[in-house]
């Protein structure tokens, strides 16, 4: 009993050394503050101006844009990359994990400056095309797609592929039919990783993006830098309503799931 009252103890205040500043902004998100540790009055101010003002409306929906596209292209490599490694030969696969873990350990500073470097200096791409930004972060999403992806392969039965050809399946319906149906959590978790890493970089971003586009990293960053009053308390509305967007899309997938399981189960029952 001491032990698991110990335990419960053990991860309540782990959860709350990890939430407590979230939740405390979002308190500090519904009042008349300026500033935190002078909590006064309960506003919605903050949130009609993040969606009243032009300049944050563009900036978020630039910013979504952006992580949708990357997201999309990300996954796409990132899951034809694990299926080709996957049933490629042991050296080949040991060669492309191995490929695959330098930009994940590798510092975004470093892919960031690079990536600048490549596109600007080697290939003459101009600086104020959103080229370089979207391969940038590309290449820094699609290797947490690999490894999100590589696991449910490793699950899989690997003579599913091959059972679907000798069952008439062409080698397209054997990879759509089987292969993806059988992959897509862990498609799906790459995806939203993808979102999130492409949302939350700043490095990356800030050597590639052109001058006149800000994503929420880099405008939060220069946000704090002076100014005004009005566009900061704001921002804390929007760290509000992303922290609960997230809270509820890990709450569906998670729930979902059994909720299907269970909906399966009754049917066979009855």
């Amino acid at each position: 009993m001491k032990k698991r009252m110990g335990a419960y103890l053990w991860i309540g205040g782990v959860l709350l050394f990890l939430y407590t500043p979230i939740l405390v902004l979002a308190v500090y998100s519904f009042s008349e503050s300026t500033m935190i540790g002078s909590l006064r009055g309960f506003s919605l101010q903050n949130y009609i101006t993040l969606f009243s003002m032009p300049e944050l409306r563009r900036m978020i929906g630039g910013t979504i844009l952006l992580a949708l596209v990357v997201s999309l292209l990300s996954t796409l490599l990132g899951t034809l990359g694990a299926i080709g490694s996957f049933y490629s030969k042991a050296g080949w696969r040991k060669g492309m994990e191995i490929a695959n873990q330098i930009p994940v350990v590798n510092a975004d500073v470093v892919t960031g400056f690079s990536v600048c470097i490549l596109m600007t200096v080697f290939w003459r791409v101009d600086k104020n095309t959103y080229l370089p930004l979207v391969i940038g972060q590309t290449a820094l999403c699609t290797p947490f797609v690999y490894l999100s992806v590589m696991p449910r392969l490793s699950a899989m039965d690997p003579y599913l592929y091959e059972a679907a050809l000798d069952l008439g399946c062409t080698p397209a319906q054997a990879l759509r039919k089987i292969v993806l149906r059988e992959l897509l959590p862990g498609i799906l978790s790459g995806f939203m990783t993808a979102v999130t890493l492409s949302l939350d970089d700043y490095f990356i971003t800030t050597y590639t993006k052109p001058a006149v586009f800000d994503t929420i990293s880099t405008y939060v960053v220069n946000a704090t830098k002076g100014a005004q009053t009005q566009i900061k308390t704001a921002l804390w509305a929007l760290s509000t309503v992303i922290f609960l967007l997230v809270v509820l899309f890990v709450v569906l997938m998670n729930v979902l799931p059994v909720m299907q399981q269970k909906k399966e189960q009754d049917g066979v029952h009855s």
